[in-house]
């Protein structure tokens, strides 16, 4: 626990200092926001701080810090690092800078300000890709709520028309008609559930492996075979997919295409820090729970104290020729038995509801920013409904049958998410570089963005050699190709970056 305790340390202090070196580098002043100079009624409405963070949190906080972190957790302790690291340099400075950007360009989308500062093709490129990954988000936060739903009531089916309901009709009315209300409720949920969970943490003390410690030192080093994180390991190498598998509460691209949303609603610059930096630290600490709670399940054998007996043995009686912890118990299953036991009836309902909470409310604005996006491409207005359910209608045709056909494929889910995980990273270096260009054009410190995009270029294109879901290179190879990929990104920004400074 000392290891949770340092990283939670951590994520306080990166906020407090790095987040206002940040601040500092950008320079946000007194001009007015598009939330008052394009005020719709729609999209662009000045609404209080502290709802435009609760807003934002759930935004950015679908399944990802959740499921992620407790599959994360999988590779050990060095899942702190990434959290810690990942969300202070990279993750927590992307959505601030990119949000504050927007701001700056009159609430643009992620393809404007992408096209204004790489290109316009580029721009096309990153129209088609976000609506995608956009599309994708809202198909996979549909079918994952409604696992966790379908244990405490009702059928999956049922609870997967209910939640897409609800996304037609949050999509197409105004922010502050459904998301601006019950998005603070949900909130709370959420927060309840990861304050129960850290003093559970706290009550119990595990003894789990810490940064310093190796893994066989858990409870289960006289059954090595029955966790099953070496097999997985030697499929899912530590790099790239780590960084993969851990995105919201790292860094994660997706987040850039949700700030816009809340960039049209913030009345003065001077609030981007504490929503849009704030937000992504305390999706980190989110994180940090889970993985810490996933190393407790796992590691220390926490998964006999939050299941029966009969249960236990079931296991192991099948453990010899059949499934290892890892397979047996997967990310929602784990979710839901801590909570149920940790927190008893009432409480954890509250905390399922916030686990729930989490992806619905970042499908439901993924669609949203995809309609936005859209519009913004055709130069549509979106004030009168009739214009709104042009783009809408066709999107969530193309998002039913992407439904159907994951239903109907028995892999359909994995398929996806795995296509979004990589989608969802290489969006973070589009952005990553178009704020790096900004800053040098506006003669500020770039290396702030420069190093976050270098790296995570190396690891999108890794995972791109290295994954079995892709082009499966031996390892040797597929590293030898990331070094050379990284030595050209060095040299391309340093001769475009030299060409700038001779012309300028």
């Amino acid at each position: 626990m000392v290891s949770f305790l340092l990283s939670l340390v951590a994520l306080v202090l990166g906020y407090l200092f790095y987040g206002k070196f940040v601040a500092r580098v950008f320079g946000p002043d007194d001009r007015p926001t598009p939330a008052v100079t394009k005020a719709d009624g729609v999209d662009f409405i000045v609404l209080p701080s502290w709802k435009i963070f609760m807003i934002q949190f759930l935004n950015i906080a679908g399944t990802g810090p959740i499921f992620g972190a407790i599959m994360g957790a999988w590779y050990g302790p060095v899942a702190y690092l990434w959290i810690v690291f990942g969300c202070i340099f990279a993750g927590a400075m992307h959505d601030y800078m990119s949000g504050m950007l927007s701001m700056r360009h009159g609430g643009a989308g992620l393809p404007e300000l992408v096209g204004r500062y790489l290109g316009n093709t580029t721009r096309k490129v990153m129209l088609v890709f976000s609506v995608l990954l956009l599309m994708m988000v809202g198909v996979v936060f549909v079918y994952s709520p409604a696992i966790i739903l379908e244990s405490m009531c009702g059928s999956k089916m049922f609870w997967i028309i209910v939640i897409f309901i609800y996304y037609i009709i949050a999509t197409l009315l105004p922010i502050d008609k459904i998301i601006g209300k019950v998005y603070p409720l949900f909130a709370i949920s959420l927060l309840f559930m990861a304050a129960a969970l850290m003093i559970g943490l706290f009550i119990k003390m595990p003894a789990i492996p810490e940064l310093w410690d190796q893994l066989g030192s858990s409870h289960l080093d006289a059954y090595p075979a029955w966790l099953g994180t070496d097999s997985f390991m030697t499929k899912n190498p530590l790099f790239p997919c780590l960084f993969i598998t851990i995105a919201c509460g790292a860094i994660s691209g997706f987040h850039a295409t949700q700030s816009p949303l809340m960039a049209r609603c913030i009345k003065s610059e001077k609030m981007g820090r504490p929503i849009f930096y704030g937000s992504m630290i305390t999706e980190g600490i989110v994180a940090l729970i889970w993985a810490t709670v996933s190393m407790y399940f796992f590691y220390y054998g926490g998964w006999r104290e939050v299941v029966s007996s009969e249960v236990v043995q079931q296991f192991i009686a099948q453990s010899a020729d059949g499934q290892t912890l890892i397979q047996y118990y997967d990310a929602p299953t784990v979710v839901k038995l801590v909570c149920s036991s940790w927190l008893g009836v009432a409480g954890g309902v509250l905390a399922l509801l916030g686990v729930v909470a989490a992806p619905i409310t970042s499908g439901d604005t993924a669609f949203r920013s995809a309609r936005l996006i859209i519009a913004e491409a055709l130069g549509m207005e979106q004030r009168t409904m009739h214009r709104r359910l042009f783009i809408c209608i066709p999107m969530f045709v193309i998002a039913i049958l992407l439904l159907v056909w994951q239903m109907g494929n028995p892999d359909g889910f994995n398929v996806i998410w795995q296509y979004f995980g990589w989608a969802n990273q290489t969006l973070s270096v589009f952005t990553l570089w178009t704020l790096t260009v900004y800053l040098v054009q506006k003669q500020k410190p770039f290396f702030v963005t420069l190093l976050p995009a270098l790296f995570m270029t190396v690891v999108c294109s890794t995972f791109l050699l290295v994954s079995k879901q892709a082009l499966g290179l031996q390892s040797v190879v597929a590293y030898t190709g990331s070094v050379i990929i990284l030595v050209l990104a060095l040299v391309w920004f340093f001769a475009w970056y030299t060409k700038y400074q001779r012309n300028h």
